[in-house]
């Protein structure tokens, strides 16, 4: 397999992990890497083997993304990595393209934005592939990942997270809810996974303290796909990052989608949630 891939790189390792991937395939990369987003380490890995290059722009610089694909002769591209919703709604210079976008939209959540981002690449004769093809072994495999499998108590707990977590996720809000005792916690919003878990850590320590208090308990984290997850944008990624914002938390259970969760740390995220007695389980979307 060969050709050219554009990876439209946001934060984290996952556009890292996809730009090894692709080389690994054979492709040549034109990575357009987002300064507010994007680690600077992108530029050593993509000189470190060849077939890559490196492209820097604004997150508010939608036609110079399509100019610079347009140029490099991109005609297929992957969304990898996080852009935080509260950037794209504050202190970005949309271009002329992006602003009329914006103000196109009903809703300013991610599935709207991504989806007309998508949109307007396909108009310009880029399309967007899923952002997880080429990292299929680091999706969640169904079933008990983790030594230890979860408790009964556990097993309600995430029953009632999944519940609370596809009403929450229907309306593109979070993908991320914390239980304790089948009553929510937290829920996330724009701040993102691991700091939604750390502030119900927070919550706990200030509310449950007390003998016998129904926050007194173990937390469970339940993180899901949305209801029709586009595999292309925003899926949802657990790493070590999450796993230690659990441990601080006081977190000991860990419910996933399977086949829709990216563990971007592969095996070492179990590995750590084994070291933490974490329980870790992925059940059918």
């Amino acid at each position: 397999m060969s050709g050219k891939l554009g990876l439209i790189a946001g934060n984290g390792r996952f556009p890292f992990l996809v730009l090894d991937a692709a080389r690994a395939r054979g492709y040549e990369v034109v990575v357009a890497a987002i300064r507010e987003e994007t680690f600077p380490e992108i530029e050593e890995l993509a000189a470190s083997k060849g077939s890559a290059s490196v492209h820097w722009l604004s997150l508010g610089e939608l036609s110079k993304l399509i100019e610079t694909f347009r140029r490099e002769g991109v005609t297929q591209a992957v969304m990898a990595g996080q852009v935080k919703h509260r950037q794209i709604f504050s202190s970005i210079r949309p271009d002329w393209r992006l602003a009329k976008l914006l103000l196109s939209l009903r809703t300013r959540n991610t599935d709207a934005l991504i989806g007309a981002v998508a949109k307007v690449l396909a108009d310009e004769g880029i399309e967007l592939r899923n952002s997880t093809e080429l990292l299929e072994p680091l999706l969640a495999r169904p079933g008990v990942l983790t030594r230890r499998a979860p408790a009964d108590s556990e097993r309600d707990d995430l029953a009632y997270g999944r519940e609370v977590a596809r009403h929450l996720a229907q309306y593109d809000i979070g993908q991320t809810v914390v239980i304790a005792g089948r009553a929510c916690v937290a829920v996330e919003a724009m701040e993102g996974t691991d700091a939604c878990i750390r502030r119900a850590g927070e919550t706990v320590r200030d509310h449950g303290s007390q003998p016998g208090a129904l926050l007194s308990r173990a937390l469970t984290v339940v993180k899901i796909s949305k209801p029709a997850q586009d595999m292309r944008f925003d899926v949802p990624v657990v790493g070590i990052a999450t796993m230690e914002a659990m441990q601080q938390a006081g977190a000991a259970c860990l419910g996933l989608d399977a086949g829709k969760c990216l563990l971007i740390d592969g095996d070492a995220v179990i590995e750590c949630a084994d070291r933490a007695g974490i329980a870790v389980v992925a059940d059918p979307a």
